[in-house]
């Protein structure tokens, strides 16, 4: 730009046509006048509102008939109304706040008629007021744009509102300042953000205010000439609101200090979670003179006011920054001269609260300990006497058996079994342990994939396969009690009438049912059987609008296109069942594991869901996989989702804990009491493994209740890791198991897990929490005494891979080209002593099903391996140990059976469906070499059958 093009020059803004705002066009050169076309300009910013708006309100509504069809729309009320009340009030209040301070401003300062400016640009001459007046007329819009900044924040912090409003009470307070746990968790986060909010808001108004004074010359910094200072010129109506809004300020600042004061409780700064010796000893006290400067200073700031000058507000002001800066200097003098070299007798009181407040916020407080020595000596009459326990040991993993599933009952390509889920149902009169996994469709694997496939007639996944943990056919395959499409079950109570899947783990594309279309059901034989969806579930589209809106929701122009689609018709939508609850119910945590569940004939999903909290105070925080910290959780709500209709029903599994008590009291009627749920379904309820895994971390280091012995770590734990087959060592997971536990009456189905002592492999202690009836919930550690040396189950490993037996057969097997996979190492205590059982899988280079091939077991110094549990309990304690119930290979399903056959027939039986099976597995895929060495198996065992 040449340094024509850009010309200051001064005026009058008090003469003329000069008084506000002018423009003449130089002659030469210049951009010239266009006449703006108002009404096309309207027409743009209609549409583009409309493009902003429609998606919005298509989306807004599309929620709202959700949440009607799930029956939860008092969920969806409730949030809405508050984030719109919260958002007007906070937004309202903050505009009409910052706009009086604006307009005070202005009235305060009045007019000028000081000397303006005006210049050029590329010989456009633009003149432009003074300040003040263009202030005055931007006063409005500018406190619209602060309120709907703040109206925002205001809207996403609606649960904080709802958690300050109905907050239950803890009934148990800090032991340092006397608050209740409630005042944490409840109205702290609130409070601190309306103060903030409240702060900034003040500083804006502070800053805006000084814009139009300084724009008025109303506040000015008189330079004097080299004899005199600088002076500060303010008028006096212009000082008072200064000095008001500043008063403003530092009462805000004093308030957010006393927040300061619980907030140490939570905090992870120094040895202690929460406040330690420093904390309450120097910053405490520090707080509360920072809060005395801070009202000394509002104070002073008011007495300014109605004097002459401002030395009042400068002393105050100096006072609070020595204050501030003592805040810095001298709790860290203490840490250094006073608690470093008495570390231990200076924050043992507060090690103290830390570690009973840990306990506390995990629901670790009522853990019961018991002594294991682990050196009693078994026998073959202790294997008998607990074979129960024996026939509960879970042989297949879950990744070898997913695997296997995959191979054998996936039938089609487009159907997927996500995971393998833990359960236990009754059969024959005893509750039995059970693997089992769903059959999801997995679009994606469509081999045409097409709109009318994806939507219309794809809709739904298909049955499970379901098996005990314990039992193997010859083959090394497990045994299956339902398998199949259509589902064939051998197990009268695990017949399914309802096999479809709509909601499940992997359905999170959305389907439209009720159409001209029939959906697919599932494959039989060369055909193919069709249904049409006759549940509950869905939103109806039949009407154009909602057509238009669903189209805008999903992005699905062929949804207005599509003549399949008729006033019947339907959408599913939110399928995925933790997306499907983490709708309705936001403020809670759920597990990564769901898991179905066989009832009366129906599938339903069980979900665990969690209270959580970071401020807890003196809890240690703990971080979890989703990147999150929390302090405080309960498993305090089961979520049941029907796996056809997609309902779901939220049950109070923990009514003593005050979070859930708070949200029941935010969404009345929405948890129902955990006795409205089904008997049935209530029988297969488990302790989940993600608050588990959580709690063992926890009680890992938090099982040392004595300051000392936690301050120097002399008993910590540490989970117990195991070597894979790869040779890495990863931490064991929790695992579920039916067993008889140590001077228990009878086997329960529970989930437990060992630790070793930190950076050690020793065995130290193993952990169990329980599941069945009025049990459920308890916990009970098992511990190892510090002198006696068990091993622990990387110790147990390196022994088998120094066995010459067992390392020369995984050589040999290695030789042949087969990968051997080492399954879970089992820990399971029995009569006060302890057995490992570890299984081997093997999988062939050409093939991809893992075979389980061996067992191992060891006890005490004795390790063996036999091709199936019994052969090696057999080998480790003598034939004593023969089994009440039916060995691996044979179905326990004689209830289905119309007569009683022997043992044997039993299991001839199960071998030959097994070769079956395998046989039809083989004439689909085409190895006629298999199929015929099949049949000739089938024939061997229907002969053996036939004596």
């Amino acid at each position: 730009m040449q340094e024509q093009d850009f010309i200051y020059e001064d005026f009058d803004t008090q003469s003329g046509d000069d008084r506000n705002m002018r423009r003449r066009q130089i002659p030469q050169g210049g951009f010239g006048h266009r006449p703006i076309r108002w009404r096309r300009w309207a027409i743009i910013a209609l549409i583009i509102m409309f493009l902003i708006v429609w998606p919005a309100w298509a989306g807004f509504y599309t929620d709202w008939l959700w949440f009607n069809e799930v029956g939860y729309q008092s969920i969806f009320t409730t949030i809405l109304v508050t984030q719109v009340l919260s958002a007007l009030i906070g937004g309202l209040m903050a505009a009409l706040l910052f706009w009086l301070s604006l307009k005070v401003a202005l009235r305060v300062s009045g007019k000028t008629g000081e000397a303006g400016y005006r210049f050029y640009v590329a010989n456009q001459e633009i003149a432009i007021a003074d300040a003040g007046n263009l202030i005055a007329r931007l006063a409005l819009p500018i406190s619209l744009v602060i309120g709907a900044f703040f109206g925002l924040k205001s809207w996403s912090e609606w649960d904080e509102f709802l958690l300050f409003r109905h907050g239950a009470s803890f009934g148990e307070k800090d032991p340092v300042l006397g608050f209740d746990i409630s005042f944490y968790l409840f109205k702290l986060p609130w409070l601190d953000f309306v103060s903030g909010s409240l702060l900034t808001l003040l500083v804006f108004a502070t800053l805006a205010a000084i814009v139009v004074y300084l724009g008025r010359a109303a506040l000015s910094l008189k330079m004097g000439d080299e004899h005199e200072k600088p002076r500060l010129s303010v008028q006096r109506g212009a000082r008072g609101h200064l000095l008001a809004l500043l008063a403003g300020i530092f009462i805000v600042i004093a308030f957010r200090y006393y927040l300061d004061l619980p907030g140490l409780l939570t905090s992870n700064s120094g040895t202690v979670t929460g406040a330690g010796y420093t904390d309450i000893n120097a910053t405490l006290p520090i707080l509360w003179a920072q809060i005395g400067a801070a009202l000394l200073v509002a104070v002073m700031a008011v007495a300014s006011i109605f004097l002459a000058h401002l030395r009042l507000v400068f002393l105050g002001g100096l006072l609070f920054v020595l204050v501030t800066v003592a805040g810095i200097i001298y709790p860290a003098l203490v840490q250094r001269f006073s608690v470093a070299p008495n570390e231990l007798q200076k924050e043992s009181p507060y090690l103290a609260y830390s570690i009973a407040a840990t306990r506390k916020a995990y629901n670790l407080e009522n853990v019961e300990e018991r002594d294991l020595t682990g050196e009693a000596t078994l026998t073959a009459q202790d294997i008998q006497s607990n074979r129960r326990t024996i026939n509960s040991i879970r042989l297949w993993d879950q990744g070898p058996l997913l695997s296997t599933f995959a191979q054998l009952q996936e039938i089609r390509p487009y159907y997927e079994f996500q995971n393998v889920d833990n359960d236990r149902y009754k059969i024959n009169g005893e509750v039995q342990q059970v693997m089992l996994s769903v059959r999801e469709l997995e679009s994606e694997k469509l081999p045409n994939r097409n709109w009318i496939n994806e939507r219309l007639i794809f809709t739904h996944g298909y049955g499970l396969t379901l098996g005990p943990v314990n039992q193997i056919t010859a083959e090394g395959l497990p045994m299956l009690y339902v398998k199949d499409i259509p589902p064939v079950s051998i197990i009268p109570t695990l017949k399914i009438e309802r096999p479809e899947i709509y909601f499940g783990e992997m359905e999170n594309e959305h389907v439209f049912v009720r159409t001209r279309q029939q959906e697919f059901n599932f494959p039989e034989g060369e055909k193919n059987q069709f249904t049409t969806y006759t549940g509950t579930g869905g939103v109806s589209i039949g009407s154009y609008f909602r057509k238009l809106l669903f189209s805008t929701r999903l992005g699905e122009l062929k949804l207005m296109l599509s003549d399949d689609i008729t006033a019947e018709s339907r959408v599913l939508y939110h399928r995925n069942i933790k997306e499907r609850l983490g709708k309705i119910a936001p403020y809670l945590m759920f597990d990564h594991d769901p898991y179905l569940v066989i009832s009366e004939g129906n599938c339903f999903w069980i979900c665990d869901a969690y209270t959580t909290s970071s401020r807890y105070p003196y809890s240690s925080s703990i971080r979890l996989n989703t990147q999150t910290d929390i302090n405080y959780i309960r498993n305090s709500v089961k979520a049941v989702v029907d796996a056809y209709n997609g309902t779901v029903q939220l049950y109070i599994a923990d009514d003593r804990d005050p979070m859930i008590q708070t949200y029941a009291r935010i969404f009345p009627g929405v948890l129902k009491p955990l006795s409205e749920m089904s008997p049935d379904l209530k029988t297969h309820l488990r302790y989940p493994e993600d608050i588990f895994s959580i709690q063992t971390r926890v009680y890992a280091t938090y099982h040392m209740d004595q300051p000392q012995v936690f301050y120097n770590k002399e008993d910590q734990w540490e989970i117990a890791s195991a070597a894979e087959s790869d040779g890495q060592s990863t931490a064991m997971e929790p695992y579920y198991t039916i067993m008889k536990l140590p001077d228990a009456p009878s086997e329960e189905f529970l989930v437990m897990l060992p630790f070793v002592p930190k950076n050690k492999l020793n065995l130290s202690a193993w952990m169990v929490a329980r599941s069945d009836g009025e049990n459920y919930g308890k916990m009970v550690v098992y511990r190892i005494p510090k002198h006696k040396q068990i091993y622990g189950p990387k110790q147990i490993v390196g022994r088998i891979n120094a066995d010459t037996e067992i390392s020369g057969q995984l050589t040999l097997w290695s030789q042949r080209g087969s990968k051997v996979i080492f399954g879970t190492m089992l820990v399971i205590p029995i009569n006060g002593s302890l057995l490992y059982v570890q299984p081997l899988y093997l999988q062939a280079e050409t093939g991809k099903i893992p075979e389980l091939k061996r067992v191992i077991v060891v006890n005490e110094n004795k390790i063996v391996m036999g091709e199936n549990l019994e052969q090696s309990l057999t080998k480790l304690f003598g034939s004593g140990t023969a089994p009440a119930l039916p060995p691996e290979g044979e179905t326990m399903a004689k209830a289905a059976q119309p007569s009683a056959p022997t043992t044997p027939q039993r299991g001839l039986a199960a071998q030959a469906m097994q070769h079956y099976d395998r046989a039809e597995q083989a004439l689909k895929e085409g190895d006629w070499a298999k199929y015929g060495e099949e049949l000739k198996k089938l024939r061997t065992v229907l002969e053996d059958l036939n004596k």
